[in-house]
């Protein structure tokens, strides 16, 4: 087979703000694959299909990034294995899902090394399931509001939470897993779109926190028992203002320091007169302890409908510069996705 382009999602330049698309981050078609003969040293060569685009990728086009100038940002992953020198993988045409470390480019080799690390594993859906809610739903974002749920929010029916971002991957299961757990639900959002889409899952009091003010929301329909926070800054402040004695508080995020200088917290000395406990979550640590919980109690949910999902999705590697810039302004309504190639 001749060489074919493999293009590339591909860091270019390093900034503290928000990026450009084409100049932060760009569509490079510079690179070819011949998919017959390119050495793999007993690895696998798969065809990325689909890439998940998440807040956290800001960290690989801040200054100090681990990535370098010209290499392809990673992120989880859908891949379908075209070849394999490697054990573990031996059935062409498998589904795979790539943990964390997927490149953004069209075909992608995954180092034996890579293999043994469990940086991808194979994948067996739901047959009503499609692969795309994967690095969603039913993947790293739905374990992120799961674990963070299970693990430090001690929900009691009655009580009353606040969830940031509510339309977004993690928050909009958050409020879902709330609801069918008997709390009353405040969730805010960016746009009067994404306060729709909380009101079709069933947030109890939901708001555009940029035309409505978020203190006097949650004076009138707090005090919280629970915060679960993506944003930062203000956000917490009013949280603060607004909460029960010993009110737990999920840090899940702060994206509003992602791209410039975050806003300061000025009611600390609320935690300690407030009895407030305050969790910082990062999901990978608390996976193996879960990961058999939410595949039993979350992803047949997602699969029968009772738990919904919405997805904004891209066609196209090209519509990865833009797709970053707008899982960071606000810009996407639903799990960010770009579609790479098809199955």
């Amino acid at each position: 087979m001749p060489e074919i382009t493999n293009a590339r999602h591909v860091v270019n330049e390093y900034t503290s703000g928000y990026p450009i698309p084409g100049q932060t981050t760009v569509y490079d078609t510079t690179q070819t694959i011949d998919l017959d003969t390119v050495p793999l040293n007993g690895g696998i060569l798969a065809k990325v299909l689909l890439l998940s685009v998440d807040p956290y990728l800001k960290r690989f086009f801040n200054p100090g990034s681990p990535v370098p100038l010209g290499s392809p940002i990673t992120s989880y992953g859908i891949l379908k294995l075209i070849r394999s020198e490697h054990e573990k993988f031996t059935t062409l045409g498998a589904i795979l899902i790539g943990h964390g470390n997927t490149r953004h480019e069209e075909y992608t080799i995954i180092t034996k090394e890579e293999v043994a690390s469990g940086s991808v594993t194979a994948l067996t859906p739901y047959e009503n399931l499609p692969l795309s809610v994967y690095i969603g739903a039913a993947g790293m974002p739905g374990l992120t509001a799961f674990t963070g749920w299970k693990k430090y929010a001690d929900p009691k029916e009655g009580e009353t939470v606040f969830v940031t971002t509510a339309a977004g991957a993690v928050g909009s299961l958050v409020v879902q897993i709330a609801k069918h757990a008997g709390l009353k639900v405040i969730g805010s959002a960016g746009s009067e779109e994404k306060v729709k889409f909380l009101k079709e899952l069933g947030v109890h009091v939901a708001f555009n926190y940029k035309t409505t003010d978020t203190r006097e929301v949650l004076k009138n329909e707090g005090p919280i028992d629970i915060f679960w926070d993506h944003v930062g800054g203000d956000s917490i402040d009013a949280a603060l203002e607004n909460s029960n004695i010993g009110a737990r508080y999920i840090i899940c995020g702060a994206i509003s320091g992602y791209s410039g200088q975050p806003a300061p917290v000025h009611n600390l000395a609320r935690i300690m007169y407030s009895q407030i406990n305050i969790y910082g979550h990062f999901v990978i640590p608390l996976i193996p302890q879960y990961q058999a919980a939410f595949d039993e109690e979350i992803v047949p949910r997602l699969a029968d409908g009772t738990f919904k999902y919405r997805e904004d999705r891209l066609d196209g590697l090209e519509k990865a510069p833009q797709a970053l810039l707008d899982v960071l302004n606000g810009g996407n309504v639903g799990k960010s996705v770009v579609v790479v190639g098809e199955e």
